[in-house]
C-alpha cells in the first residue's frame, strides 16, 4: 500500500464531488499514486490483479480520468497509442526521455530549458503558460 494520506485525499475529492468512494477506486488510486513509473491503464489492471483485486477495465479508465481531474495524477502521452499516468506528488515540472528500444522513461529537469521556453514564447509574442518536451533516443543500457 502507498501513502494513506494520498488515497485519503482522493477519497475526500470523491466525496466533495458527490462521487462514490469504492474499494475499487481506492485500489486504482493506490496503484497509481504509489508507483514510481508512468503506468498505462493495462499496467494498472495487471498490478491490481497481482494484488488479488478485481477491477473492471471501464472502472480503471473512469478512475484514472477522475484522478487526473483531481490533480493527484498527471496524464502523459508519449506517442505510444495509449496514455500513461504518474502521481503528481507536488513534483516540479519535468521533461521525459524515452528509449525507443526498451521503452524506459527517464525524467529530468533543466532550468536552462525552462528559461529557453520562456524566451522562445516571448520572441513570438506569446506569454508561456506551459510546455511539454519528450526526447526519444536509445538508452545507455540498450546501446551497450
Amino acid at each position: 500500500m502507498g501513502d494513506p494520506r494520498v488515497t485519503d485525499a482522493f477519497a475526500t475529492y470523491l466525496r466533495s464531488h458527490n462521487l462514490p468512494v469504492t474499494e475499487q477506486r481506492l485500489a486504482v488510486a493506490d496503484v497509481v499514486l504509489s508507483a514510481d513509473e508512468h503506468l498505462s491503464a493495462e499496467e494498472v489492471e495487471t498490478r491490481l490483479a497481482g494484488r488479488g483485486v478485481s477491477v473492471g477495465t471501464a472502472t480503471v479508465y473512469r478512475t484514472l480520468d477522475v484522478l487526473v481531474k483531481s490533480g493527484l495524477v498527471v496524464e502523459r502521452d508519449f506517442g505510444e497509442g495509449f496514455r500513461r499516468f504518474e502521481s503528481a506528488r507536488g513534483m516540479p515540472h519535468h521533461e521525459h526521455l524515452i528509449c525507443t528500444v526498451c521503452g524506459q522513461v527517464a525524467e529530468f529537469r533543466d532550468e536552462r530549458l525552462e528559461r529557453m521556453t520562456t524566451l522562445v514564447a516571448e520572441a513570438h509574442g506569446y506569454v508561456r503558460q506551459r510546455h511539454r518536451l519528450v526526447i526519444y533516443g536509445v538508452c545507455a543500457k540498450c546501446r551497450g
